[in-house]
């Protein structure tokens, strides 16, 4: 039964389909349920004009069919609406593993064929589709990049909705038709999800339209919200803020499934009327209402249309459907002979010639052109993307009368160039800023006085910088922070993430698989290249000593080099003027993830303007201000990368110099942190020649490291003095303490820095024994007085670099 608001409200009594259009529509679902079923059992006989046999079936059968024709049936009535009404229309398939059913629709619909002519409309066309599947050296089994009009592989589960409602923002055309596994919506991510409808504007954005696919099982066990009552499972989508309609299916329907393309196409035009409607109202009178979205709950056999049972036991409408139905082919001939039955009960004869072409009378229900949902440029979102008008960042600048004696918020600075990204982008309207509930946290808020934080919910007198307008995202779902921005730059924008660095880890799997499609698309030629996700990583680990351990990680470097070094950036800006470079250089790159990892607390800088942009250029460099091997070969090189790293080394040189004048000390510091590997394994890696010269090939090298101190030694390994080089960073030691306290516990502090260089250079190690007491002794003043006082000790809080 088919309802809209209350639950048992029947729609309207009316049959939205003549009997020639519901007999078109089926045989097109046919005919994609038919080219699914091909592309997991077939290798040959695509038209079974001979009699079935093992020779033309696969001999590892892999995909899913449970999900399918769910999937198709869907596709074939947007195409109908879109048709019929002019729709700007893109599919998102949550349970992506239906990937045959999007092929499948593609393919029928042209855009396919179009992008891979190799596979042709014809019988030859056809047996390269079916072959191509789950098949080495041809396509995924998922909703792939390879897949037209696909931004969203649903490989992994969670995210169809949230990158629904990214591509949604901004494109107020857009109408984004949302599939959701009832097995996906059991995710968290998901489940949060739904809230997205809270923060899209009517009057500004496009639409999504939800449906959620209840067929009733996952991989081998119940969906949970196919298990509801019908009233609760209403009054939760009610609560979510939508107006569901029901489209329940009888597995026992007529050949024609007459009653479920009914119930569908008056169900999905309401829906349609209902978007348009509350567009129309927030667009022309300004209705402020925050709207009750419409969406679909679309119930269905889990492999419908497919066998009824296998080897006696129920298959359609179970479980047992989910992947391959019917298998053991070599050993079950019986399987063999049910396989053509199936796929004979879709009369191919009456869908393609027989020159494996679809019919013409099939092929006209297809949209055309780009009004194809394959073939929809913003599913493509290269094609439509305009780069930033970026403000010129040497605006921004700090000014350094004297290096190393100023303190800056770097951050705070960033959000004045941010701010002003914002004004310039004001009309094109192509910018978001996403966090959770970070933006003044992290010391970004000046972009207030160029927008808002967005939110269509009730707004109190009391809130501050929000509105319906705002174009800072803040949710506290790390989760729906970054899926609305990969939705948002995969649809053709640009974009950045604030958040604190421990805990973007609760992205890491969505950052995997953004990965991983852009991997896959820099080999896809029609793929237009899109903006790079960009992350800013503060409150990091060196200044969560307020917040404790739980607050202490700065492992998500670590994760993110795992991933293809074509797509991999990692940027470690010391001071303010080298972040305004790093922002800058980041917003202005395509296919990439960058990730900046900087403070937000009041601290040194140490670079003029000039002086970071040559030093960013490079990637690291030599500091010779703050060096005294007067271009000579050092003694010892005095590595850093990271703000608060770059401040302990620089102390460390301070505190060497008063005692060991004539200590020829190098100091390196590095922004890019990928220059460390070698040019043949990193774009950005230096050359050989260009490490040793920067770090000698026989001296010891005291690395001071914002992260993890191994990874330093896996992306430098294979360099000459690798043996030489001694790392230190974050060991794990995290608590509530003092900001000194959290460099002394890791070893990363001054006093240690110098202690290893000490230790290291011949010269010293045996003759310097008043000198290393001396550090030992200020450890265990620093012990004993913050133990004492609750703060670092005063010569560590004032000190300032007096050496230039």
């Amino acid at each position: 039964m088919t309802t809209a608001a209350a639950p048992r409200t029947t729609a309207a009594n009316t049959e939205p389909l003549s009997a020639e259009n519901l007999r078109l529509i089926n045989a097109y679902w046919r005919a994609a349920n038919y080219l699914s079923v091909g592309q997991i059992y077939l290798l040959n006989n695509p038209l079974l004009k001979e009699p079935l046999s093992l020779k033309h079936i696969k001999p590892r059968l892999l995909g899913h069919w449970g999900t399918t024709p769910g999937l198709n049936f869907i596709y074939a009535h947007f195409n109908r609406l879109i048709t019929e009404r002019d729709l700007n229309v893109i599919y998102i398939a949550g349970p992506g593993h239906g990937g045959p059913g999007l092929v499948a629709n593609t393919y029928l619909e042209g855009t396919y064929s179009e992008y891979y002519p190799e596979i042709a409309q014809s019988e030859a066309g056809l047996q390269r589709l079916f072959k191509q599947f789950s098949f080495p050296g041809g396509i995924p089994s998922h909703v792939a990049p390879e897949t037209p009009g696909s931004i969203h592989e649903g490989g992994e589960l969670g995210y169809a909705l949230v990158h629904a409602y990214g591509a949604a923002f901004d494109n107020p055309d857009l109408i984004v038709c949302c599939v959701v596994g009832d097995g996906e919506a059991e995710t968290g991510p998901l489940a949060a999800s739904w809230h997205s409808n809270k923060f899209l504007n009517a009057a500004r954005d496009g639409a999504v339209l939800p449906i959620l696919h209840l067929n009733g099982y996952k991989i081998a066990s119940a969906a949970m919200l196919a298990r509801l009552s019908h009233e609760e499972l209403e009054h939760l989508l009610k609560g979510y803020g939508y107006t569901p309609y029901f489209v329940e299916v009888n597995e026992h329907e007529n050949e024609l499934h007459e009653a479920a393309h009914q119930r569908m196409a008056l169900v999905l035009g309401q829906a349609i009327e209902d978007i348009k409607r509350i567009q129309h109202e927030a667009r022309t009178g300004g209705n402020s209402v925050r709207p009750m979205w419409p969406m679909i709950v679309l119930r269905s056999p889990k492999g419908w249309t497919g066998p009824k049972e296998v080897d006696g036991k129920p298959t359609e409408n179970s479980w047992r459907s989910h992947q391959v139905p019917l298998s053991e082919m070599a050993s079950k001939p019986e399987h063999v002979k049910a396989l053509e039955v199936w796929m004979k009960s879709y009369k191919p004869e009456e869908l393609f010639d027989g020159d494996g072409k679809l019919v013409a009378e099939l092929q006209a229900l297809a949209p055309k052109g780009q009004r194809r949902m394959g073939d929809n440029p913003h599913a493509n979102g290269g094609l439509l993307l305009k780069d930033l008008v970026l403000p010129d960042f040497k605006d921004y600048a700090f000014g350094i009368k004297k290096i190393g004696t100023e303190m800056g918020e770097a951050t705070r600075i960033m959000g004045q160039y941010l701010r002003d990204v914002f004004k310039h982008n004001a009309e094109t309207k192509n910018f978001r800023l996403m966090g959770p509930d970070e933006t003044s946290s992290n010391r970004l808020s000046t972009v207030f006085e160029a927008t808002d934080r967005v939110f269509t919910g009730e707004i109190l007198s009391t809130d501050e910088h929000l509105s319906t307008d705002g174009r800072v995202m803040e949710v506290l779902s790390e989760h729906l922070c970054q899926g609305w921005l990969e939705g948002y730059l995969l649809t053709g924008r640009h974009g950045l993430f604030s958040c604190y660095e421990a805990f973007i880890h609760i992205v890491d799997s969505m950052v995997n698989q953004h990965a991983k499609w852009l991997t896959t698309t820099r080999e896809i030629a029609w793929r237009r290249p899109i903006a790079s996700l960009n992350y800013l990583l503060t409150s990091h680990v060196w200044r969560q000593d307020h917040n404790g351990n739980s607050h202490q990680d700065p492992g998500f470097i670590d994760h993110i080099v795992n991933k293809t070094a074509e797509v991999v950036r990692v940027y470690l800006p010391p001071d303010a003027n080298t972040l305004l470079w790093v922002t800058d250089h980041c917003l202005r790159t395509y296919k990439r993830i960058n990730v900046i990892v900087a403070g937000k607390q009041p601290a040194l800088q140490w670079l003029d303007m000039e002086s970071a942009i040559t030093h960013c250029e490079a990637g690291a460099g030599i500091w010779k201000w703050a060096s005294t091997d007067e271009g000579r070969d050092p003694e010892v090189v005095m590595a850093c990368a990271g703000d608060v790293p770059t401040l302990e080394t620089l102390a460390a040189v301070d505190f060497l110099m008063e005692h060991f004048p004539d200590l020829r000390i190098r100091v390196v510091n590095v922004v890019d942190l990928m220059t460390l590997q070698p040019e043949r394994e990193h774009p950005h890696g230096f050359s050989d020649e260009t490490f040793d010269n920067l770090f000698t090939t026989d001296k010891p090298i005291v690395f001071a490291y914002h992260g993890y101190p191994w990874l330093i030694h896996r992306l430098a390994y294979r360099r000459t003095n690798h043996g030489n080089m001694h790392v230190r960073g974050y060991k794990e030691k995290g608590t509530t303490t003092t900001p000194f306290d959290m460099v002394v516990l890791n070893d990363l502090d001054r006093f240690h820095l110098a202690l290893d260089v000490i230790d290291r250079v011949d010269r010293l190690k045996d003759s310097s024994d008043a000198v290393k007491e001396r550090l030992h002794s200020r450890l265990q003043d620093h012990q004993t007085y913050t133990r004492e006082y609750g703060d670092d000790l005063p010569e560590v809080r004032n000190w300032k670099w007096t050496r230039s």
